[in-house]
């Protein structure tokens, strides 16, 4: 551990940010504030820019660093301190209503994600639930200052955060689950769940009609943030900066190359159907799926087991506490899909990939190979696996709060694409399955920055062919060329429409890092060593695609490099 104080500031700040931002210190696993919310309202902003504002004079009083692991150290800091200060300059902390990064989502996920498996876990809990009313109702003056300052977002992302106030303390809903799956494990606990729930029940149904009284008639019609808004966003997703006609068009040339590998691969399974037809085939017929849930996890295991044994010390270094990765389902009403949750701080709590695989009997397989190398072995669980581990090296602020959509998603995109490289989908559905997944990634791009840029639909598109983007045009986009079912699709345009730019760090993250190390090949000729570039991009940390760059390369770019 280096005994420049910049170490020293990094990990006071952690303690910090985890006090002010409670939320995530649970999602980070920092100790000791899972049974609270933070203050929500105005003077928790002004609390956490009071805090972001002294640190920054911190950081500038600092003596310079000479040592490599010190610069990188003091950069990120100083990167993560001003861009979280950028938010609260153009008023970006008000338009906190959204299908998914905003907060009513965010609460329900981290009772998922916060344990409950000790006494003290169940009571934080509980106690967690018992102070939602208060944080809610702070939450709901900080959106009356928006009102007034007139900063609000799109209709379409309210009507979704209504819809979740409405159903997560509902039955079925996940306030509901988590609080009954408390009580199953601690009884003793039932009188101060079902007092919260009902607290819960009120709080969330008063803050629905605040939204729908208050907030909605002063909401905005129009779905996209505009140029300056999205720009800004994207240099925060990406970590440089962004030419969207530039990236708009090669969204579109790769969209195109995968389709018409898809379209191949399709043909060697069922010569007789096209895409999407054999996508539905995939989905449904018996023989590409795995006859149980309990098969399915076992799959999976194996595969993240087979793959390490065999990349670890040729590919990749794997440090020892990241040896092994966790598959588990999801609890039942989870939101379809899969996630990757990091290891603690400590490891004390294990990286684990989690299934919400509904009410399905059989797990359709073709997308899930490609999944299981994204989310764990040898993408997320790698990457932030990695980080965790290198703490000698790395801040703690670092490791534990520094999150590059760009860097991390398009690791595991690299990962997925590195193992269609190595021949890991031997089974043509699982490539068209790792094809699909790509497409989706496309399509984010064009959709993204088609819709809230308004950018024409081009002459040779699939769809549309001159028109232009609208909601429901992209979802029947989603649905035609990806195969998601309609509410899927829906969920996924809502999300991009409420989180701009987040999209295509896909992508474009994937882009970056299988770029660098084409120039990292041609730069070394002869010696290039593919596990050293490995080593070098996953040892940084995650950064800002500029910064990796020059990382990797050993060369300065400047803070600006463009994608």
């Amino acid at each position: 551990m280096s005994a420049h104080p910049v170490f020293a500031l990094s990990d006071r700040f952690v303690d910090d940010y985890a006090a002010l931002w409670p939320i995530r210190a649970t999602y980070e696993g920092v100790p000791g504030h899972d049974h609270e919310w933070g203050d929500l309202g105005l003077s928790g902003v002004q609390a956490r820019q009071d805090m972001l504002v002294r640190y920054r004079r911190e950081l500038a009083a600092l003596p310079p660093a000479t040592e490599a692991d010190d610069v990188l150290a003091a950069r990120v800091l100083t990167e993560l301190v001003e861009q979280h200060l950028e938010v609260f300059e153009h008023d970006d902390h008000l338009r906190d209503v959204g299908h998914m990064a905003s907060t009513v989502p965010d609460m329900r996920d981290v009772l998922d994600v916060q344990s409950i498996a000790t006494a003290e876990a169940q009571e934080a809990l509980i106690e967690r639930l018992r102070g939602m009313p208060d944080a809610l109702a702070q939450w709901r003056s900080l959106l009356e200052l928006a009102l007034d300052k007139g900063v609000t977002v799109a209709a379409r992302q309210v009507h979704s955060v209504i819809d979740q106030l409405r159903h997560a303390p509902g039955p079925e809903g996940a306030f509901t689950r988590r609080a009954h799956m408390v009580v199953t494990a601690a009884p003793q606990l039932r009188d101060a769940a079902d007092a919260a729930l009902t607290g819960v029940q009120q709080a969330c149904e008063a803050t629905a009609a605040f939204l729908v009284q208050r907030y909605l008639p002063q909401g905005d019609d129009t779905d996209g943030v505009g140029l300056e808004r999205y720009l800004r966003a994207a240099r925060h997703v990406l970590g440089t900066s962004l030419d969207p006609h530039e990236a708009y068009a090669w969204g579109w040339e790769h969209l195109a190359g995968l389709l018409g590998r898809a379209e191949a691969v399709a043909a060697r399974i069922d010569p007789d159907a096209n895409l999407r037809g054999v996508v539905q085939r995939l989905k449904t017929a018996p023989q590409f799926a795995a006859p149980s849930t309990t098969a399915f996890v076992e799959l999976m295991r194996r595969r993240q087991r087979e793959a390490l044994e065999a990349l670890a010390g040729t590919h990749f270094d794997v440090p020892d506490q990241i040896r092994d990765v966790e598959v588990r389902l999801a609890p039942p009403g989870t939101p379809l899909g899969a996630l990757y949750m990091a290891p603690s701080e400590d490891f004390t709590r294990p990286g684990s990939i989690w299934w919400a695989l509904g009410e399905r009997e059989t797990v359709p397989l073709f997308e899930e190979v490609s999944t299981a190398y994204h989310e764990g072995f040898p993408g997320h669980h790698l990457q932030i696996g990695i980080q965790r581990a290198i703490g000698d090296r790395l801040s703690r602020a670092h490791r534990l709060l520094v999150w590059n959509v760009a860097y991390g998603e398009g690791w595991a995109l690299y990962a997925e694409t590195l193992m269609d490289e190595l021949g890991y989908f031997e089974e043509p559905h699982y490539e068209l399955g790792y094809l699909t997944s790509s497409i989706l990634r496309a399509l984010r791009v064009v959709i993204d920055l088609g819709l809230h840029l308004d950018l024409p639909i081009p002459d040779h598109s699939p769809v549309d062919p001159g028109g232009r983007w609208s909601y429901g045009l992209a979802v029947e986009t989603l649905e035609q060329l990806t195969g998601l079912d309609r509410a899927y699709a829906e969920s996924e345009i809502t999300r991009y429409l409420g989180w701009p730019a987040q999209a295509i760090g896909y992508a474009l993250g994937q882009r970056a890092i299988m770029e660098l190390r084409e120039q990292r090949r041609l730069r070394d000729g002869s010696d290039f060593n593919l596990a050293a570039f490995h080593a070098d991009v996953l040892g940084s940390g995650p950064v800002r695609l500029d910064h990796l760059r020059s990382l990797v390369l050993g060369e300065s770019t400047g803070r600006d490099a463009g994608i």
